[in-house]
């Protein structure tokens, strides 16, 4: 008898051990610790400037919205889809999908390969969605406005959800990832990588095994002192020697980016003393430039690059069909719709 109840008594803490294992395992980390909040930013910063870089949404917001949708990429959706931004289907998402109880049951979420698809395409929900389209006309240094549009767009349904967002970017810095395509005198991004970690920065990969270091980094969002900035848009002047494949290498850039940026066929080759730029053009010109008055050998195109404006916007608020040209001493709109006679 006694001999069974010690059996019965091991047998017992055995099967403790083993549930207690279930129920919490520790997620494993280059420092050997889970840090889930700096762990995040350590893990998807740099691919919140790659995005910012591409697009011009602020990498603090892009983070902080990750933080929130995803908890640290520690939600179902985040674990299981890839999604660390909460993005529904809606009828145009052709991928695959995820289905969750939200604010109704079974909902449907976006499913996506790998976290860098995750953030790309949160970029993209933003860039091209027309009723986030009035955010590209802030600041890209203002995360409060960005914040506050987001809510008054209809991202989230909770109404502090701008708060939340503004002290995820304030309680953690996150405002400096910001800085480092603002100018050319910014801070190196090594200066802005949360304190205590290691010589080493993992960027886009969930598997641990791309890695970067800071120096890297720092020489890869260098910005070639030739970067200037219009309608707050970087671009550059096409020099002699120039090439289109010389200037994505030199500019880290991909291969469609030029030619969708600046309204140019895929195969165009850059002409010495042309503007290119380098960032998505916006629907309208600053604050200041209300007006255009055309002169003798003025095109839409050309007007549309002056000012930074997406074509299609230009001829939208002009009430002109594309492929038509304005007149000579004609006046063009850049800020608002022309007004019907």
């Amino acid at each position: 008898m006694h001999i069974r109840l010690i059996y019965r008594s091991f047998l017992l803490v055995l099967l403790s051990g083993i549930v207690s294992c279930k129920a919490y395992t520790p997620v494993a980390t280059s420092t050997g610790s889970y840090k889930p909040l700096e762990d995040y930013i350590t893990k998807y910063s740099m691919l919140a400037v790659s995005e910012m870089k591409r697009t011009g949404i602020p990498a603090s917001i892009t983070l902080a919205q990750g933080m929130v949708e995803s908890d640290y990429g520690r939600s179902y959706l985040a674990r299981e889809a890839n999604n660390h931004f909460g993005i529904k289907c809606h009828s145009s998402w052709k991928g695959e999908v995820s289905r969750y109880n939200d604010n109704k049951r079974n909902e449907c979420f976006r499913k996506y390969s790998d976290a860098e698809e995750s953030f790309h395409d949160h970029s993209e929900f933003l860039r091209t969605g027309s009723r986030y389209s009035f955010l590209f006309d802030y600041d890209p240094s203002d995360y409060k406005a960005w914040a506050k549009g987001l809510v008054r767009a209809g991202y989230a349904t909770n109404p502090d959800y701008a708060n939340m967002l503004i002290r995820k970017i304030e309680e953690n810095n996150l405002w400096q990832y910001d800085d480092v395509k603002m100018s050319r005198t910014s801070p190196p991004l090594a200066a802005t990588v949360p304190s205590g970690k290691d010589a080493s920065v993992q960027i886009l990969k969930d598997d641990g095994r791309q890695l970067v270091t800071k120096e890297a980094v720092n020489s890869v969002l260098a910005r070639p002192a030739r970067i200037m900035e219009n309608n707050r848009i970087q671009y550059i002047i096409v020099k002699d020697g120039d090439t289109k494949v010389k200037l994505e290498k030199e500019l880290n850039l991909l291969r469609w980016e030029l030619s969708k940026y600046n309204d140019l066929d895929a195969d165009f080759s850059p002409v010495p003393g042309q503007m290119l730029y380098l960032q998505p053009k916006r629907d309208k010109a600053e604050v200041g430039n209300d007006y255009h008055k055309a002169q003798e050998g003025d095109s839409m195109y050309l007007i549309s690059q002056k000012y930074g404006i997406k074509m299609k916007s230009l001829y939208e608020m002009n009430r002109m069909s594309p492929g038509t040209e304005p007149e000579p001493g004609s006046k063009l709109w850049l800020r608002g719709m022309k007004p019907v006679n």
